[in-house]
Order: C-alpha cells, then sequence, then structure tokens
C-alpha cells in the first residue's frame, strides 16, 4: 500500500532541529542551553495549586465545558489592562486567547498568506516562525539585522521591491540574538512601514522580562491598527499552559482568524485559562517577574563572564539587557553545527545558529539559553564548549599546516 501525504507537511529544515532541540530537554544526563527553557524553579507551583483548586470548587462546571473561541473573558480583560498600563489602548474585543504564541503565528499566516506571497523576516529570526511560515509557502524575504535593529534601507528595498503581505518581528531581547532595537530604530522602521500596506507581526514573548531598564515602546505606539501584536505567559509563569494571545484592531482579520481557530481547536484549554487567571487575580505578575528578571540577570552576566573567561580569542557574544538568549560568533573558520555536535558528546547541547536563517547555512552562530541552570553547571558547561571551540581551531590549524609545504606552497 502506497499513502500519499501532503507536500506541504514534509519536514522542513527548522523541524530537524526543533526536534532535537525538543529532544535535548528530556535526554537523562544531558545538559541543554538549545532550547527556551525558563528556569523551574521559577514555576509558581503551590499558587497555581490553591489556584485551580478554587476554581474547582468555585466554578467547575464551567471549567469542564466547552467554552468561547475568542477565550476567557476575564484573561482577555487582564490583558487589556496591562497594555493600557503601557499607553496602549487596546480593548478584550480585539484579543484572542491562543495556544500559546506559536498557534497565534499560525493563525495570523492561515489567512494572510497565499502561495508565493512575499514576507519579511528578520536574519536571523525565530526558527519555530520560520517552520510555521514554511507551511503556507511563502516567498520569504530576510532584511539583516544589527546591534539596534534591521537594516532600515535594506528594509525599504525589500517593501518597493516585493510588496510583502507582512513583517514578522521580535524587536525587544530578540530571539536568538538577544538584541533590543532602540527607540530611533523604532521610529525609523515605523515610518517607513507607515508609508507602505505591510501589516508588522510584532511578537514580544520577552519584554517584561528586562534586566536593567523598562523595555522599549511597542511598535504599536507609532503604527496603530498597521500592527498585531503577540504575547505569552510561557515566558513568565508556565509554558506548559500553553497559553499565549493576539491582538488585532483590524477587525475583518481577527473575524477571520476566529472563524480558523474555531474550525482547528474549538478553544483554547479552558480550565487552563481559569486557573491562569485566578493567579492573577491573586497574586502580582509583576512581583512575580520581578524574581525571574533578578535570576535571568545573574545568569546573563555570568554566562557571559564564563564566556570571555573559557572561549578561545576571537569568539564574541551579544549582551542581552533582558530576556533569555545570547548570541556567540564564532572565531573564522568554524561552524556552530561543528561545535553543536562536539559538545553533545561531551554531555552538553548547545543550538547551531543555522536554523534561524531563511537562507544561509554552516554559519559561524551559537545560540545560548542562559535561564535555566545554576551556577556550579553554566560555568563548568561553558568551560566545556570553550573547550570544544579550542579543539576544532587546533584541529583546523593543523589541517591547513598539513595541507602546505615547507614554505606555506600547497602539496
Amino acid at each position: 500500500m502506497e499513502i500519499k501525504m501532503s507536500q506541504r507537511s514534509n519536514p522542513d529544515f527548522q523541524s530537524e532541529f526543533l526536534a532535537k532541540i525538543l529532544s535535548a530537554n528530556v535526554t537523562p544526563g544531558l545538559v541543554t542551553f538549545a532550547g527556551g527553557n525558563p528556569n523551574s524553579e521559577s514555576f509558581p507551583v503551590e499558587a497555581l495549586r490553591t489556584a485551580a483548586d478554587a476554581v474547582l470548587k468555585e466554578n467547575g462546571v464551567t471549567a469542564l465545558q466547552y467554552n468561547s473561541t475568542q477565550g476567557y473573558l476575564p484573561l482577555r480583560e487582564y490583558i487589556a489592562r496591562e497594555y493600557r498600563k503601557d499607553g496602549l489602548n487596546i480593548d478584550p474585543s480585539e484579543i484572542i486567547i491562543t495556544n500559546g504564541s506559536q498557534q497565534a503565528i499560525d493563525l495570523f499566516s492561515h489567512i494572510m498568506i497565499d502561495e508565493g506571497d512575499c514576507i519579511l523576516v528578520e536574519d536571523p529570526t525565530y526558527l519555530a516562525a520560520l517552520q510555521i511560515f514554511h507551511l503556507y509557502n511563502p516567498k520569504i524575504v530576510p532584511v539583516e539585522l544589527g546591534a539596534d535593529g534591521v537594516d532600515p534601507a535594506q528594509l525599504q528595498a525589500a517593501i518597493e521591491k516585493h510588496n510583502p503581505r507582512f513583517m514578522y518581528m521580535i524587536p525587544t531581547f530578540q530571539n536568538p540574538t538577544g538584541l533590543s532595537y532602540s527607540a530611533e530604530s523604532r521610529e525609523k522602521l515605523a515610518a517607513i512601514i507607515r508609508g507602505s500596506n505591510m501589516l508588522l507581526l510584532e511578537d514580544n514573548p520577552y519584554g517584561r522580562l528586562y534586566f536593567y531598564e523598562e523595555a522599549e515602546k511597542s511598535f504599536s505606539h507609532y503604527l496603530g491598527e498597521q500592527c498585531v501584536m503577540l504575547g505569552t505567559f510561557s515566558k513568565t509563569i508556565s509554558p506548559g499552559m500553553r497559553i499565549g494571545w493576539i491582538v488585532c484592531r483590524q477587525k475583518a482579520i481577527l473575524e477571520r482568524m476566529l472563524n480558523c481557530k474555531a474550525a482547528t481547536d474549538l478553544h483554547t484549554n479552558i480550565f487552563a485559562q481559569m486557573v491562569l487567571t485566578r493567579f492573577l487575580q491573586d497574586h502580582s505578575l509583576e512581583e512575580h517577574i520581578a524574581g525571574n528578571r533578578v535570576l535571568y540577570r545573574h545568569n546573563a552576566e555570568l554566562m557571559i563572564s564564563c564566556i570571555e573567561k573559557y572561549f578561545p580569542e576571537g569568539c564574541k557574544t551579544t549582551r542581552p539587557r533582558g530576556g533569555m538568549f545570547l548570541w556567540v560568533t564564532l572565531p573564522d573558520g568554524l561552524k556552530g553545527v561543528e561545535v553543536q555536535a562536539r559538545t553533545v558528546q561531551r554531555g552538553v547541547a548547545v543550538c547551531a545558529g543555522d536554523p534561524f536563517f531563511s537562507e544561509r547555512r554552516e554559519v559561524p552562530h551559537l545560540r545560548l539559553n542562559f535561564s535555566n541552570y545554576t551556577d556550579e553547571i553554566i560555568e563548568n558547561s561553558m568551560r566545556i564548549v570553550g573547550e570544544v571551540i579550542a579543539e576544532l581551531l587546533s584541529e583546523k590549524r593543523a589541517n591547513i599546516n598539513t595541507a602546505h609545504g615547507p614554505k606555506g606552497e600547497e602539496k
């Protein structure tokens, strides 16, 4: 019997890497800096247990029954209030609760992309977003990401040449680099986007995990309804609850996404929504996140100091001011995939930079997640990664020397 499956479902390059990252999370004895795991010590286990008991005792029938596709209204009201604190007048009717922000990206892509349409992405960008986009077979045009945002000239040229449907952007503590767009960059880029027919899909999983000062304003301040915003509780409370959201102030788009969501899952887990809402009503999210900020800042600063201590000369790293990731650039001649393959053999998983690029491969980059381990494990692991990089450099130099004669001429 020969079974034919859709071409759309064929695994892509990003899928293979994502499978390895998720597998590393549950491999016994393997220390992994490859994923994006929040520190499990930050999970409010007892508070959520209390919230769950209260929900079942006071409103158990509702919590166990079908519910609204758009999401639990008290939770949408809470999210809207949080946006209003940041100066954005968001109404609960403009919010859809999703199964993590991952589903939100998929819903938006489903209604916005026809095969062959152009979309823009940062270069590099979030690998699982690329994975979703590939399902809809668009033309993906990367725009180079610099220290304070994507290149304005490249963005302008890409818009003029390709007339894209939208751009996907993570402007705050970006995944994978940890970089953030400056206020000046946001204003300049927003002016370019305002002059186009393109929507901006702004993903902001990490914005509240700042270390030193609050993050810059959302692009929504500059673009209004031209900016569609994504958010999630995965990085601040619990990824296992799978609760994210999308904010869309264009009614036709929002209604189309609701129709799509109803067809695929009916609604997001209502019990989890109600438990989360009860937790948010009974506890200060700001106080909870404040603990995460202290922990993650410490881990980031420790990892950077270990990189400076143990990695060979020529390695460079970003210095995130929030979030969960930093981005290492390796010395000339080394590839991230080589380091990834070798460190796993030594019991440490890192993520090569390749799957974060839509086109480039064999790149000299690593993404490291600093949020989820103790000081001792971070230091010992970075020492191992540094030793591996040094070994690979030594091997490459030896190969170069043996390939040339005594006068430096090739044999």
